[in-house]
């Protein structure tokens, strides 16, 4: 063979040697990109396997807290002949079923909404009525609870959430000016001390919270009820007010109060009442 076909020869077989190179490079390029893209997809399915699982998690939650309440099952009632009474504000959400409202324990003692779950029902026999708060705040449901109550017969009385870091008279007249006259039948006004604020000593909260009770049995001519839990009533409120006044003790979890001078008692802020949406307080009356 020529020496140049043997030259044009051997280059053509170095073109086709380089060409089948960069083919099995350019493959074996491809297979390595196919196997980290694989790898990628692979590493990404356990995270959005987690992913998934934390979001179907928080959604059976709560799911299993709202079918819980909507069950209807709430807390449990203490053990006694007792009269039930609820109390209530803007801060209870829908609309209350008046001519409905029963308390209602399963077998168990625990409060139920539904009548198939009952064991026992009875009626809600007393309500009490946020009426104001502070020496200006007016609850803005006040009116239509009060209404409400009066049309369905159960027995109804106001309330008036204490701020310590005011004046008592002046808190007094925003009560006053909330409620209106009293009805016959109604229960005492309630006055509700839960804290102390700061800058407010107990000697400062006694003197403002007996110048409101005194301001309100001067207008009405009925001597007010005072609201605390067992250890504010022991810690903070003088004796003046603890002998002179009916203690209405809030204490929950418990078959009897720590408190022992109550005439009224709530036990528990979680109670489930037919007629009334979500949780609501429950209260007794001593016998």
């Amino acid at each position: 063979m020529p020496t140049g076909t043997r030259k044009k020869t051997t280059a053509r077989k170095q073109t086709t040697a380089r060409k089948k190179s960069a083919s099995r490079k350019r493959k074996t390029a491809g297979k390595k990109s196919s196997v980290r893209k694989l790898r990628i997809k692979l590493g990404t399915w356990p995270m959005l396997g987690l992913a998934a699982a934390i979001v179907l998690a928080l959604v059976f939650l709560l799911v299993r807290k709202s079918g819980a309440q909507d069950a209807g099952t709430g807390a449990r009632v203490p053990p006694g002949a007792w009269k039930y009474g609820i109390d209530i504000s803007h801060n209870n959400q829908g609309r209350i079923v008046w001519d409905s409202l029963f308390v209602m324990t399963d077998s168990r003692g625990r409060t139920v909404r539904e009548p198939g779950m009952a064991r026992d029902i009875r009626p809600v026999g007393f309500v009490f009525i946020k009426a104001s708060e502070g020496a200006s705040m007016k609850d803005p449901d006040f009116r239509e609870n009060w209404k409400s109550a009066r049309r369905s017969g159960i027995r109804r009385g106001a309330y008036h959430f204490f701020r310590s870091s005011k004046d008592g008279a002046e808190q007094a007249r925003n009560f006053i000016s909330a409620v209106g006259p009293l009805a016959s039948g109604d229960l005492p006004p309630v006055l509700d001390i839960e804290t102390i604020h700061r800058g407010c000593t107990k000697k400062l909260l006694n003197e403002r919270a007996l110048k409101w009770l005194k301001t309100v049995e001067a207008h009405y001519g009925v001597r007010p009820v005072v609201y605390a839990s067992a250890t504010f009533a022991k810690d903070n409120l003088c004796d003046e007010i603890r002998n002179d006044y009916e203690i209405w003790v809030a204490h929950y979890g418990k078959d009897r109060p720590s408190y022992e001078g109550w005439t009224w008692w709530q036990f528990t802020d979680k109670g489930v009442v037919h007629g009334v949406p979500g949780f609501v307080d429950i209260n007794v009356v001593k016998p």
